[in-house]
């Protein structure tokens, strides 16, 4: 690549990042720490890394210290791993500093991890995003050596979305009318459109979404894995969408879409799920009561970001309320959270805090309550579980059952609470 070119996109990027402006996002960096951030296209990954330039400047670095590209700049369309030294000598060419790497998509570039492992093991402090979940891959993880710290990025979480809107929370906020609505309001929002950070700009945010949606599954998906049958992939899309609420064995799904006229196998099955996971698009967890073999192959699906979800089902608003929760369950403990289902279902189920919770969007019928109720307690009664949760839409009040309390919470207060 022309090295009159690189340099020229180094200074413009010097320029871009100096002015851009982003919303602080509640993540410390290590003063000493080499990152890879890892999520879905749009979740603001390239966002931290403006944020900790602008540390960086506010600490006394120079601009010109700063190495950022975005590889998703056609000007390094084909770009080998072997080029990637011209970058370096091109700034050395250009700068009497030691750079400070921040590169952005960098998983466009086969061959890349053997690059950031020299530049660390010399001592240069890099900074990586990508949006491919086998740049985890053991190869990968072995070859940076534990010289980097692993980081997934995220949409906004509530908190973070109320951020966006100005909206701050004081100490006694729920003792507040105005403050409470407020909240409300704006989960509103939240529930039905999700967390992406770009959203707030755009009127119309399903098209918004749709797009999105639309670049990962032909970017992220059909491209990169060569998919021949797009069919069976949308189709097998939408059926995890619909069945956020219950697990799903790579057999049924393969009943499923086959039912729907789609020729296809198991192993493709496996397959999809794994790209669709790779892409970041879902995540599953296990149940708990399950025998170690079956963990793997019956698990709940659930969708990143609520937005994406509500793009797919009719009438969403149960499947979006668990999903919501499954999602900030793991934000929050990663692969510490758990269903739990042998006699009894619970939604979800977290051994190291003993804590179970049921996700319910109206528990006003008295029949719904007891159901869920009852689950409770036979979980916590077989577990030993001590806090007891059920999560509506609105629904708020204690239950007494002999000598165990259930906290039934409506979403919005929910998501306030789990972030402190």
């Amino acid at each position: 690549m022309d090295k009159e070119l690189i340099k020229l996109i180094i200074g413009e990027n010097q320029e871009f990042v100096q002015n851009i402006k982003y919303m602080q996002r509640p993540f410390k960096f290590e003063d000493k720490g080499n990152y890879v951030f890892l999520g879905i296209r749009r979740a603001g990954k390239s966002y931290l890394m403006y944020q900790r330039i602008h540390e960086l400047l506010a600490a006394g670095h120079q601009i010109e210290e700063f190495l950022y590209i975005n590889f998703e700049d056609e000007r390094f369309t084909g770009l080998k791993s072997g080029e990637l030294d011209d970058i370096k000598r091109a700034y050395e060419e250009t700068f009497p500093y030691q750079p400070i790497f921040f590169l952005d998509e960098i998983q466009i570039v086969p061959g890349w991890e053997k690059f950031v492992r020299r530049l660390a093991d010399k001592g240069y402090h890099v900074y990586v995003t990508g949006s491919n979940a086998q740049m985890l891959s053991n190869e990968i993880a072995t070859t940076l050596g534990g010289r980097f710290l692993i980081q997934q990025v995220y949409p906004f979480s509530f908190e973070e979305f109320l951020s966006m809107h100005e909206i701050y929370l004081k100490p006694n906020w729920l003792y507040s009318p105005s403050a409470r609505n407020e909240v409300i309001r704006t989960f509103d929002t939240y529930f039905y459109n999700g967390g992406f950070p770009e959203l707030r700009m755009f009127e119309d945010k399903r098209s918004w979404l749709s797009g999105l949606y639309q670049k990962i599954f032909f970017g992220d998906l059909v491209a990169r894995y060569a998919l021949r049958n797009t069919d069976s992939m949308r189709l097998l899309i939408k059926k995890l969408a619909e069945s956020v609420m219950q697990p799903s064995s790579y057999n049924r799904l393969k009943n499923i879409v086959s039912s729907a006229g789609e020729s296809i196998g198991v192993k493709t099955i496996i397959d999809y799920v794994g790209y669709l996971k790779q892409t970041w698009l879902i995540f599953s967890i296990e149940n708990y009561a399950a025998r170690f073999a079956e963990r793997e192959t019956n698990q709940k699906y659930y969708f990143i970001d609520n937005g994406i979800l509500n793009l797919f089902i009719f009438k969403p608003e149960t499947l979006l309320l668990e999903n919501l929760i499954a999602v900030t369950l793991h934000r929050s403990f990663g692969e510490g959270v758990y269903f739990y289902h042998q006699n009894i279902e619970v939604d979800f189920y977290l051994p190291e805090k003993d804590w179970l919770i049921q996700a319910s969007y109206n528990i006003t019928d008295s029949q719904t309550m007891e159901r869920e109720v009852n689950a409770l307690v036979k979980a916590a009664n077989f577990l030993k579980a001590q806090k007891l949760q059920v999560v509506t839409r609105n629904d708020e009040r204690v239950i007494q059952r002999n000598e165990l309390t259930i906290e039934v919470v409506p979403i919005w207060k929910w998501l306030t609470e789990i972030q402190l």
